[in-house]
């Protein structure tokens, strides 16, 4: 069946980030084992590119809204030339988009669920997930809650992490090389916060519980990976919290395998996420990681063993893990060395691979009942 069965994957983002990380992470994991799959995508998007670098069947597709009905009617074209055999809907709007393409096409779908914000019950949750698609696969146990909180029937959900690749981590770049780019101080402890700048990621509490660390200046440097709105305003907060000289917002980056290897402490001070993919990766670059208990990212990072969680806009809890992982080098590495140990047992790519094949299986084999 592998050999001749095709996963449709539709992916409306423009951008990439974590949740595209994770769809090439499973369609490299299906071609190794013999799948057949076909990104449909927005022109001009990222992963539309990512995927013709790879050698990925494509097809570009307008989403450009939830109302784009000609781009819904384009994807089922698409669908239908493409002869597939099973839908895989990655975002919200391909979900609503690519449901009705599926439907139309008169093939079964199933749709990745990413985030953890609250589903609300009503006529299109039921349309969506009980009758435009058969199962909803939610990453992380949170995630799962909002589904059945919001009304979608057990059955119908299924929980299958998302997970990382240790081999794409190995820096490429000598880990003196890359601090002196920071300019981080050999004595400094080097704390590394990535991704979208953004209200919802915290950064601005993560900035005040820094502000409450004495110590002398070369005791920690934190620096800032990622662009977004928030940008001038973070800014502007280190400026007036007298950190200017100790904190760097690098902009979008490319190369997260060298920052995890220059750095020694991970930071995700998130309000809301669906799981984490980078606290996920500094794990498995053996990093110590310290973590809000919001979504799947508190279930992920295992307090104690592999990080610290505390309460997500607790300034004063923050601080106080922060100056532990900075002033206790054993404990960073205890933790580093038990979230590298977390990820090959829970967290690796291969099972979440081997999780979506047994899905697509038991949908296809329902199918042909």
């Amino acid at each position: 069946m592998q050999e001749r069965t095709t996963i449709a994957h539709v992916d409306a983002e423009r951008g990439f980030s974590g949740g595209e990380v994770q769809v090439f992470l499973l369609m490299d994991g299906l071609r190794r084992a013999g799948w057949r799959n076909v990104l449909f995508a927005p022109p001009g998007s990222a992963a539309l590119a990512k995927a013709r670098e790879l050698g990925l069947e494509s097809v570009a597709v307008p989403m450009r809204s939830d109302l784009d009905l000609p781009g819904a009617l384009a994807l089922r074209r698409g669908l239908e030339r493409a002869r597939v055999d099973l839908v895989h809907l990655h975002t919200s709007r391909a979900t609503w988009l690519g449901g009705w393409a599926a439907r139309w096409a008169g093939l079964p779908a199933l749709s990745t669920r990413r985030m953890d914000r609250d589903v609300k019950p009503g006529l299109r949750t039921r349309l969506v997930y009980e009758r435009l698609t058969r199962r909803t696969v939610a990453i992380s146990g949170g995630v799962a809650e909002c589904l059945r909180k919001g009304g979608v029937p057990d059955e119908r959900v299924r929980t299958i992490w998302s997970t990382v690749d240790p081999a794409a981590l190995v820096p490429g770049r000598a880990r003196a090389e890359v601090r002196a780019e920071l300019g981080a101080r050999e004595r400094e402890v080097l704390v590394l916060a990535a991704g979208r700048l953004i209200p919802r990621k915290g950064y601005d509490v993560l900035l005040a519980a820094l502000a409450r660390l004495g110590g002398a200046q070369e005791r920690w440097k934190l620096a800032l990976a990622g662009d977004g709105d928030e940008h001038a305003r973070l800014t502007a907060q280190a400026r007036e919290l007298g950190l200017a000289g100790r904190v760097t917002l690098l902009g979008r980056r490319g190369d997260m395998a060298d920052l995890l290897g220059a750095c020694d402490v991970f930071a995700m001070p998130s309000r809301r996420e669906g799981l984490g993919i980078a606290a996920l990766e500094a794990m498995a670059a053996g990093r110590a990681v310290v973590a809000t208990a919001v979504g799947g990212l508190g279930q992920a990072v295992s307090h104690g063993e592999s990080g610290l969680i505390v309460p997500p806009d607790d300034v004063a809890a923050l601080a106080q893990a922060l100056e532990r992982v900075i002033d206790d080098a054993h404990l960073r590495e205890r933790l580093g060395a038990g979230g590298r140990a977390r990820v090959e047992s829970h967290f690796h790519a291969r099972s979440m691979v081997a999780a979506y094949e047994s899905l697509y299986r038991e949908i296809l084999a329902e199918v042909a009942a």
